[in-house]
């Protein structure tokens, strides 16, 4: 599943849910179903909401759609204070709301804490304090069982910050004795199951001001993807869902984006309210954007049901337990906490809901690293939001005294001494709305020092990353800021007027390096801050990885490459390191394990290795790992056997699997598993696309076990017997049939050829395979030429008669124009007849120097690609030939003569050698025929052995001698044809001889 979107409220694109026109027959009825009109004159709001129903009358020139919306939002804040079970509204990864939580937390001291958050999460909780934050709760599940399988694997991701409500709450109930902490939200099952669609995979982020700034900074977009394609969770999304009031509130804002927007407007002057008025502000806002949105009515939908999901669970916990409400903490986003269901509150008689069962899906859980990067990108804030928001929360525990919570043993930051407090009475509801919105915002006053310091260093760093910035930069920065500060109606320049000062002043035209201003911008004020899991929260399988390879004596936790340098003849010790590196880079993606010297190969090791290792950087794949088994061996023989026994499984991919147990896992009976499915997937295969990677393979499978093993498998035999059979019965379709390509019958007749001597050695029969090429009837002239390699090979067809038939077509001009496709085919005949490439080199010798340039030309782009692509193993075949055949030197060209162009005694008057040995032509003298005339008793003896008795030898110069036996006149036409089928053994021979 590939996604990437808000289950809280939605981020980016901002699809909204479809409600109807707002008015106070919908809205405001359904925020107070149970309060009267009594009960809303007696609440502490009644003032306001008066005043509120005289303003939509004044300046509302329609129905009384305004003073719906406006008493309605009153009506949601009053009936959320009114709830005995306190309701704590937050927004995510907001400092306002940390600190307002870090202040109540220690004022209340809760002894239940209801949490906004996945339920079934809630055993990763107590690992948070081994990681260093950011990092992020992971539900992952590949085996899906009630899902459709296109939508695996399923994965979903909670982020965790420092500078969250969500945190202080999970620091306080873990580290205070006595403290429960509840996660009420729906599973990650259910996360899934109300999805009616599957969500869409999540491409780059775009930038929330719809602006590009430059080239992307590669680092950035690898830690902006920490998440990978998980459906991202978060607590407290507080956003438009009406376009039209968010891109409103931008432009009379002169602000760029909505962070910017909240940052002012919201943030800021909530750092430094009481409790009270950032409870009452932050419900009325959630009400406000709630009422204010239309679109996707599913979506609507399934916040109700998760509201509905909540307060069930809080309903049941409250009844299991027994615990006072009123010592209880229900800590949401504010978008929930004004909630028109039915099921909302904790009174008696509140209706309960019926929870969805969970699907037969097995979900595992872990904890990844994340970053604030990728948490921008996950949910679509704006590019070092987050950043930012961990300085403000910085300043603002520094400004106020507050002290934070912090768990025990976490290794990010220092833990202050918090004093005893209190709990205080509980105080009657009061009215600190009309106070918050009748007063004019307190502006801070302008810290010249901080803007200075902010100035001078990104002139330093715009310097290090190749800007030409100057004194006089520092300065127009520092005056920008403060104009832009003063057209947005702020006396202290914010760290976004800043960023947009640096970007007007010091990127002119160009972006010299990978990082631009507003890259470096982030970065001088705060910049990514980069998760980590500590060893003990680890899964076992990375703790087991990370044990094993302790005797490299690396820090591999770092988040820089780690070079280790293996000697396995020196430190055998290291073997086992060496094996557990190749099994992960082969389960890992590419750059995390990489190899820089040493191979492993089917047959051979390495004595030193060299590796570069990047685990501390890509904790996140390392940990996915766990969620298929305990070892990294175990999760690769469930990769293979899944592979191989997978509905598209194919023989190729087969042979791989068995290819890479010999090579990783060195267990027998699993490779024999292996290769017993092979044989079964060959003898049910009906095409033959992947011929060519199946004689590979299982040519290499030969070669190790007979260097390396005392005999075959059984499963090899069986495959040589089924294949011989199976590509013998597909050979005269393949042969007939368009779609099977060239390259694809030469693999089948390779294969055929190469395994005839196993084949015919386990009880095949050669009548089979002559059958079969008799029956076969090509009408492609590249297949015809391959057909007519196989006959030559078979010895149906003799050379001289090949070399004839060739020999016409170059005369004949309808044909003429056809011959490149019949060489195409010789060439992929190498692959089969390797005998065939002296013939081959002399039948190109022939087309390059007889067709015309209009035939030539075009078809040399296919033979270059041909030699470069599929057929490139031929090319040595074709170069070694080559070699031989024409002269060594550049002046011996002048006067060479092809051997095939040479007549001999047994040349007709038409220039047909009616037999002559491997090499393309009869050769009058030379060191092969030295030796044979000197030594014949060898030859004589092979002749008699197969049945062809010699009548005598002739010598060089053309007399005849008595060698041998015979009287020395007779021919040796039946030698010769011998040497002509049988020239390989001799050359051999000589070159050991010469040697």
């Amino acid at each position: 599943m590939t996604t990437s979107i808000d289950e809280s409220a939605g981020r980016g694109a901002e699809p909204a849910p479809a409600r109807p026109a707002p008015g106070p027959d919908n809205e405001a009825g359904r925020s107070a179903p149970h309060r009267g009109v009594a009960a809303l004159a007696q609440s502490p709001f009644a003032p306001l909401r008066h005043q509120l129903q005289e303003a939509a009358a004044a300046f509302a020139d329609g129905p009384d759609g305004l003073a719906g919306i406006l008493t309605g939002m009153v009506d949601d804040v009053d009936r959320a204070l009114s709830e005995e079970l306190e309701i704590f509204p937050v927004c995510h990864h907001s400092p306002a709301s940390a600190l307002a939580m870090a202040r109540r937390l220690r004022e209340k001291q809760p002894q239940v804490i209801y949490l906004e958050l996945c339920e079934d999460l809630r055993p990763l909780l107590d690992e948070l304090r081994n990681c260093r934050l950011p990092v992020a709760l992971q539900a992952f599940a590949s085996d899906l069982d009630g899902f459709p399988a296109a939508w695996g694997p399923l994965s979903v991701v909670a982020p965790i910050s420092e500078a969250s409500a969500e945190y202080q709450a999970i620091a306080y109930a873990l580290d205070t004795p006595g403290v429960e902490l509840v996660l009420v939200d729906r599973s990650a099952d259910h996360v899934f199951q109300w999805q009616s669609d599957p969500p869409a995979r999540r491409g780059a982020p775009a930038e929330e001001d719809g602006v590009s700034h430059g080239e992307p900074d590669p680092s950035a977009a690898e830690e902006a993807a920490l998440h990978g394609d998980a459906v991202g969770v978060e607590i407290g999304d507080l956003r438009p869902r009406f376009a039209e009031l968010e891109a409103y509130l931008l432009h009379h804002g002169r602000v760029r984006h909505w962070s910017e927007w909240w940052d002012q407007y919201v943030e800021q002057p909530l750092s430094g309210a009481d409790y009270e008025t950032y409870r009452q502000v932050m419900v009325m806002i959630g009400s406000l954007f709630r009422r204010l949105r239309r679109g996707d009515e599913a979506r609507a939908d399934r916040d109700e049901d998760r509201e509905r999901y909540m307060w069930t669970r809080m309903r049941q916990h409250l009844a299991a337990s027994g615990v006072d409400r009123s010592r209880c903490l229900y800590v949401c986003g504010a978008f929930h906490a004004a909630s028109p269901v039915p099921e909302f509150g904790t009174a008696p008689g509140t209706p309960d809901w019926e929870i969805p069962a969970r699907t037969g899906t097995r979900w595992l859980y872990g904890l990844i690293p994340s970053s604030y990067s990728a948490i921008e990108a996950q949910f679509g804030l704006a590019p070092g939001s987050v950043s930012i928001a961990q300085a403000t929360w910085a300043k603002a525990v520094s400004r106020s005294g507050v002290v934070p919570y912090r768990l025990a043993g976490q290794r990010s930051g220092r833990r202050r001494a918090a004093k005893p407090v209190q709990t205080p009475a509980p105080k009657p509801v009061t009215d600190r709305l009309s106070e918050f919105l009748s007063r004019p915002p307190v502006l801070d006053d302008l810290d010249e020092a901080e803007l200075l310091g902010w100035c001078v260093d990104i002139v330093r760093l715009a310097r290090r990353n190749g800007y030409q910035a100057s004194t006089a930069d520092a300065i127009a920065v520092f005056e920008t800021s403060i104009l832009l500060a003063g057209m947005r109606n702020r006396a202290r320049p914010t760290p976004y007027d800043f960023a947009d000062a640096a970007v007007t002043c010091i990127e002119k035209d160009v972006v010299p390096g990978r990082r631009d201003v507003r890259r470096l911008c982030e970065i001088l004020l705060g910049g990514d801050r980069i998760g980590q899991v500590g060893y003990d929260a680890l899964p076992p399988l990375v703790r087991d990885v990370f044990d094993r390879l302790a005797p490299l004596g690396l820090p591999l936790e770092k988040r820089t490459v780690q070079r280790a340098l293996l000697d396995l003849t020196a430190r055998p010790e290291l073997v086992p390191c060496s094996d557990l590196l190749w099994v992960l880079r082969r389960l890992l993606p590419e750059g995390i394990v990489r190899p820089i010297m040493g191979e492993r190969r089917l047959g051979e090791r390495s004595i030193q290795e060299s590796w570069d290792l990047w685990l501390g950087r890509h904790q996140r794949a390392i940990i996915e790992l766990s969620y298929e088994g305990v070892t990294v061996e175990q999760v690769l023989e469930k990769r293979l056997r899944r592979a191989v026994w997978a509905p598209d499984a194919t023989v190729a991919v087969a042979l791989a699997a068995v290819e890479d147990a010999i090579l990783y896992l060195g267990n027998q009976r699993f490779v024999n598993e292996l290769g017993a499915r092979a044989v079964e997937l060959l003898a049910a295969e009906r095409t033959v696309d992947d011929a060519p990677e199946v004689l590979r393979r299982f040519r290499r499978l030969l070669a190790y076990y007979r260097t390396a093993e005392p005999e075959l498998p059984a499963w090899c035999d069986e495959f040589a017997t089924a294949g011989y059979a199976h590509y013998c019965t597909l050979l005269p379709t393949a042969f007939l049939e368009e779609e099977t390509g060239i390259r694809q019958v030469a693999a089948m007749l390779g294969f055929l050829f190469s395994m005839e001597s196993l084949a015919l050695a386990l009880g095949c029969d050669r009548t089979q395979l002559e059958l079969a090429v008799r029956q076969s009837h090509p009408e492609a002239p590249a297949k015809v030429a391959l057909l007519w390699a196989a006959r030559v090979q078979l010895g149906l067809l003799s050379q001289a008669e090949l070399r004839a038939r060739c020999d016409e077509m170059l005369g004949n001009p309808l044909v003429v124009p056809a011959f490149p496709q019949y060489l195409s085919g010789f060439v992929q005949a190498l692959e089969p007849v390797p005998t065939l490439a002296a013939f081959v080199v002399e039948i190109m010798s022939k087309a390059f120097a007889r067709l015309p340039d209009s035939v030539l030309l075009p078809w040399l782009p296919t033979l270059i690609t041909t030699l470069r692509g599929p057929g490139a193993e031929l090319v040595p075949v074709l170069v070694r030939e080559a070699a031989r055949t024409f002269p060594a030197r550049l002046p011996a060209l002048d006067s060479w003569v092809p051997p095939w162009a040479t007549p001999t005694d047994g040349d007709d008057a038409a220039g047909n050698t009616a037999a002559e040995p491997s090499g393309g032509g009869e050769a009058a003298s030379g060191p092969l025929v030295d030796l044979l005339l000197a030594q014949p008793a060898t030859t004589d003896a092979v002749a008699e052995l197969v049945g062809c008795a010699a009548a005598g030898w002739r010598s060089v110069g053309g007399t005849d001698g008595a060698t041998g036996g015979g009287d020395g006149t007779a021919g040796t036409g039946a030698l010769r044809a011998l040497l002509g089928r049988h020239g390989a053994t001799a050359d051999v021979v000589a070159a050991l001889l010469r040697r």
